[in-house]
């Protein structure tokens, strides 16, 4: 397949109606959530976990002691996006008691996807000592990716990763070689053993974290495989969405009684 056609493969904004809508629907959704937890003493902005101004988080807390810390890495193949766009996703997860960090990250060509990787790697840490309890990671994308990084030996101090109780890669990018051939790989500078080394589908999960991996039955092939091959590999479930592309998939995080949320909180 040639480089035009893995392009296109990627490409999400083209196949969904109303596409350039969303970006500024999410941010206003994301600052109304902000301000209205700013207002009852319940959000703290641009927390420090790394070095550079995008290494900042935002925690939100639920009314009340928290059930535990959730997680949520945003995507945009590691070269868009902050936190700033994604806050109204917290408010299932608060609804249901349960504190939720939000991180920005740098991007690429800045940094190499590796990197972003680390720096989610140092995130959580720093997240999970302000919220004691139980940890969810989840993540939609890019950060789909990057949360199944989470998953794998090594990245997580061990007191830390023994906290997590479940992982949702959420359409994630799990095989990264295909990003070889796309034009992305102009900012991403990837060589196939980088890609191979960032591959969560070629990796084991730790042992005792459930794993889930969700995708939109609506979403491009490429992403049903993408999801599908890192269920195969990880032996975990995948759940199909039905009616869902790729940049509504996350919706269900804004719903407390959700599928998903009921999915993301199983037993918690």
């Amino acid at each position: 397949m040639s480089q035009e056609n893995l392009d296109d493969a990627y490409a999400n904004a083209a196949y969904i109606p109303g596409s350039d809508a969303y970006p500024d629907r999410w941010a206003a959704q994301a600052a109304g959530l902000r301000e209205g937890l700013l207002e009852q003493g319940l959000a703290d902005l641009d927390i420090p976990y790394g070095d550079s101004p995008r290494q900042r988080f935002d925690l939100f807390r639920p009314e009340g002691t928290a059930k535990g810390l959730f997680v949520f890495v945003h995507g945009g193949y590691w070269l868009r996006f902050d936190k700033s766009y994604w806050s109204h996703l917290a408010i299932g997860a608060l609804e249901q008691g349960w504190a939720v960090a939000m991180p920005s990250y740098d991007l690429c060509p800045d940094v190499g996807i590796a990197d972003i990787t680390r720096q989610i790697a140092h995130m959580i840490p720093v997240a999970a000592d302000m919220v004691a309890g139980p940890i969810l990671l989840a993540g939609h994308s890019a950060g789909g990716h990057l949360v199944a990084r989470m998953c794998v030996p090594g990245m997580l101090p061990d007191p830390v990763a023994n906290r997590v109780a479940r992982v949702m890669p959420i359409s994630p990018v799990a095989d990264l070689r295909p990003m070889l051939r796309t034009s992305m790989n102009d900012a991403f500078r990837l060589d196939m053993a980088g890609a191979e080394a960032e591959s969560p589908v070629l990796m084991a999960p730790l042992p005792g974290i459930a794993v889930e991996v969700w995708v939109g039955a609506e979403e491009r092939p490429v992403f049903l495989e993408q999801a599908t091959a890192l269920a195969e590999s990880w032996g975990c479930a995948c759940v199909v969405d039905p009616g869902r592309h790729h940049f509504d998939v996350i919706d269900g995080l804004t719903d407390a009684d959700s599928r998903m949320m009921r999915h993301l909180l199983a037993g918690l």
